[in-house]
This record gives C-alpha cells, sequence and structure tokens, in this order.
C-alpha cells in the first residue's frame, strides 16, 4: 500500500512528523476535499477503510489481507454507515475512529521501537497540542489553558494579551476574507480564555499566522488558510458570499 513506502519512524520527532502527515491528509479528506471522499465510500462496496499518509495524502481503500497487519488498521466499514445518518454525523464518526487510529500507529511505532516513558510522554505531549480530527471536522476546538504550541510549528504567531476577531471594515463588500484581526490589549482578564489557542483553520486545525492570507466562510463563520481551500486573494475579491468545501458539500446531501 502507498503508506508503506514511506520509511519507519524511529525517533519521537520522527513518529511526531508521521502522525501531523497521516492527520493532514485525513483533515482533507473530511473538509476540503469532502466531496470526494463522499463520492469514494460507496455503500455498495465492500468494507472500505480511510488511509492517511505520511506525505498528507489520503485514500480509501480495503484493508490489508495480512494477518495481523503491518500496521494498526483504520475502522472497517466506514461506508455502509453513509447513506443511513446526516453528513455531520457520519463525518463526525469518521474523524473519531480516525483519531482512534493515528493514536494507534503512532504508539505502535513508539512500542516497536521501545520508547521508555519518558519518550512517550514527550510524544502524547506533542499528539495532545494538536486539535483532534474530530474537533477540526466538527468545529469544537477547545483550548486548554496549558496549550502553549511549542510543539505546534505554527503556533508561533498567536501572542498572549491580544484578541482575536474577525475583519469588517478593510473589506467594502462586507465578505469575510483576509485574516483574523489581532486588537490590542483592552479587555484584561475577561478574554483570558479566549487567548489561549488563537483562531485555528477549519481545514487543518493549525493556528492564525499573521502572515497568511485567510478567508471566512459565511455560513459556518469557521476561518480558513487561503491555500487550505483553493482561495487566493485574488479571488476572494469577486466572491460575494464564499462557502466553503464544507458546506457547499452539504446543499445535495441532506436528504
Amino acid at each position: 500500500m502507498e503508506g508503506m513506502q514511506h520509511p519507519l519512524p524511529r525517533t519521537v520527532e520522527e513518529v511526531f512528523s508521521d502522525f501531523r502527515g497521516r492527520r493532514a491528509g485525513l483533515i482533507k479528506a473530511l473538509t476540503s476535499e469532502v466531496e470526494k471522499f463522499y463520492e469514494q465510500c460507496d455503500p455498495e462496496k465492500e468494507n472500505l477503510c480511510l488511509y492517511g499518509y505520511p506525505n498528507e495524502t489520503w485514500e480509501v481503500n480495503l484493508p490489508v489481507e495480512e494477518v495481523p497487519p503491518e500496521l494498526p488498521e483504520p475502522a472497517l466499514g466506514i461506508n455502509f454507515a453513509r447513506n443511513g445518518m446526516q453528513e455531520k454525523d457520519w463525518l463526525s464518526l469518521v474523524a473519531v475512529h480516525s483519531d482512534s487510529w493515528l493514536l494507534a500507529v503512532a504508539f505502535y511505532f513508539g512500542a516497536r521501537f521501545g520508547f521508555g516513558k519518558n519518550d512517550r510522554k514527550k510524544l502524547f505531549g506533542m499528539i495532545n497540542d494538536l486539535p483532534t480530527i474530530f474537533e477540526v471536522v466538527t468545529g469544537n476546538i477547545k483550548h486548554g489553558k496549558d496549550q502553549s504550541g511549542n510543539h505546534n510549528n505554527s503556533s508561533s504567531k498567536s501572542k498572549s494579551g491580544q484578541k482575536l476577531s474577525r475583519q469588517s471594515e478593510s473589506n467594502p463588500k462586507g465578505s469575510k476574507m483576509s485574516a483574523p484581526v489581532k486588537e490590542d490589549e483592552e479587555s484584561g482578564e475577561e478574554d483570558e480564555d479566549d487567548e489561549q489557542g488563537g483562531t485555528l483553520c477549519g481545514a487543518c486545525g493549525d493556528n492564525y499566522a499573521h502572515d497568511e492570507f485567510w478567508i471566512c466562510c459565511d455560513v459556518c463563520e469557521k476561518w480558513f488558510h487561503g491555500k487550505c481551500v483553493k482561495i487566493t486573494p485574488a479571488k476572494a475579491e469577486h466572491i460575494k458570499q464564499y462557502k466553503c468545501p464544507g458546506c457547499s458539500s452539504k446543499r445535495g446531501n441532506n436528504s
């Protein structure tokens, strides 16, 4: 399978890099590329699994035939439930199982290559600094007070004591685009909880960075990196009402 073309990670940093790559691929399948994912999960086919790979790609395929498998396997038969529940609930279910699978794969590597207590604790801490796939897919991202982002490469741009709000005045058309705007310290401690994690991309789950283009969905009001939803600043200028891939895909799948 495609996932086996990558070298096995042997250090904590390599296992975490493997985890992040697989996680990014799964998030793509369940957000920005959800229409393609939905179509491939045909209930008429046999048991299908959703695989994420270290190179940030994903694949819907049959489980491997080897027993036991080289790596832990994802949840079987995700396609059978596709038409039996609302799409958002089905995607949430797949997201939960994907989170479980990612942890299983990461700690499989840890056990295989003899990670000790401290290494396992370090690995879990690095993983725990990222939102779960379920949180990204549902938009219910919770920011713990200990979420410093030391292990999240893209979280260093968020600063304490600053509040993130939506940009409105700079866009005469009223379309929510560009990026969340940081306001100066004014509200004191009342917004302390809101400042802990900053604004996260609804597609990849990474933090706000001031030097990146962002756009806000006019339906669900989630912010997205322009690159994650394939929208450039030039394209955004001509969009009167922006719908993210998740909201756009719901138009014909609510029955």
